[in-house]
């Protein structure tokens, strides 16, 4: 088999490459918008990095001409600087001016009263406390305790407790979790 001249050869691949590129033009022009967005959203965001770059080596170059000063506006304030302002011994439960916040989203690890750290809850005699109150220790558990083990509590029970808060502390979030169960338990 003769082989054509190099010219020749050229020129024939270019028409069958041209040819080629003329079938794919309308799937081609389809895509060129979506290309060209691409390409103008790449170009932007290498554009804002650049910027970015820039205004970080800026910044860093004028910290070290000029340092910050620590000033504080006297508008700010921080809980560090809040001399009242504490954690209890153990950093479980914050304390507010000596007091445990028991409202808000520290109402539902507290047991409702304020207390001091020297103070201890208020408990009724041991001798008028229900059963049930000594059994799971109720005087002491938090509202998110006594969540947990409302399940395991029978209606005569979750009855009881609800009493037995009314009688002695009256804490709203006690008396409104207890009822809900008991409206709950006995709807079933």
């Amino acid at each position: 088999m003769a082989t054509a001249p190099y010219g020749v050869r050229l020129l024939v691949g270019a028409a069958v490459t041209a040819l080629e590129e003329t079938r794919k033009l309308p799937q081609t022009i389809i895509m060129y918008p979506m290309t060209i967005v691409s390409q103008v959203a790449h170009l932007v965001m290498k554009m804002q990095q650049d910027v970015a770059d820039l205004v970080i080596r800026g910044d860093e170059t004028l910290d070290q001409l000029f340092p910050p000063k620590d000033e504080q506006p006297e508008w700010a304030t921080f809980d560090e600087d809040d001399e009242d302002a504490a954690f209890d011994e153990d950093g479980t439960g914050a304390l507010h001016n000596g007091e445990r916040l028991t409202e808000g989203r520290f109402a539902l690890y507290s047991t409702g009263e304020p207390e001091t750290r020297d103070q201890k809850p208020v408990t009724a005699p041991a001798s008028t406390a229900p059963d049930i109150v000594a059994e799971i220790d109720y005087d002491t558990l938090t509202l998110a305790q006594l969540r947990a083990r409302l399940p395991q509590l029978r209606v005569p029970d979750l009855e009881t407790l609800l009493s037995y808060e009314g009688d002695t502390r009256s804490r709203a979030p006690f008396q409104t979790l207890l009822a809900n169960r008991i409206t709950r338990a006995t709807a079933k």
